[in-house]
């Protein structure tokens, strides 16, 4: 699969109307091998991430799933700490992440802290 094709189902807020007709004109560009088709092409070209955009937009819409939405903050730190960790490159910081993020990253990578933070918060509220 392209890299920079995201997954879109199931966060909180929903994929948005552009970042599904990004994901379909990443999908063109690596079927037809183009970044930018020629005139001749250009088109079919549009067309092709027109409909695939809208059969996309119907396939998120209509999945079911019982998994708790995702965040989309939690899902960027742990692609942030994969990639430094492939690239041999310091974790991130908390200062970088929100909480969210950087209590999931945490427990992902078995770093001590301390859940009092989140306790004193939910206390409040």
């Amino acid at each position: 699969m392209c890299r920079n094709i995201r997954p879109l189902n199931n966060f909180e807020p929903a994929a948005t109307d552009d970042e599904v007709h990004l994901a379909a004109l990443q999908f063109v560009r690596k079927v037809s091998g183009t970044t930018k088709p020629s005139h001749a092409n250009e088109a079919a070209f549009n067309r092709a991430v027109a409909e695939i955009a809208h059969i996309t937009r119907h396939l998120i819409d209509e999945l079911v799933t019982t998994a708790p939405p995702k965040s989309r903050e939690v899902e960027a730190a742990k692609a942030r700490a994969r990639a430094a960790e492939r690239y041999g490159l310091p974790a991130p910081t908390a200062s970088a992440m929100s909480d969210a993020a950087a209590h999931a990253f945490a427990h992902e990578h078995g770093v001590a802290h301390t859940h009092e933070a989140r306790h004193r918060r939910a206390r409040a509220n």
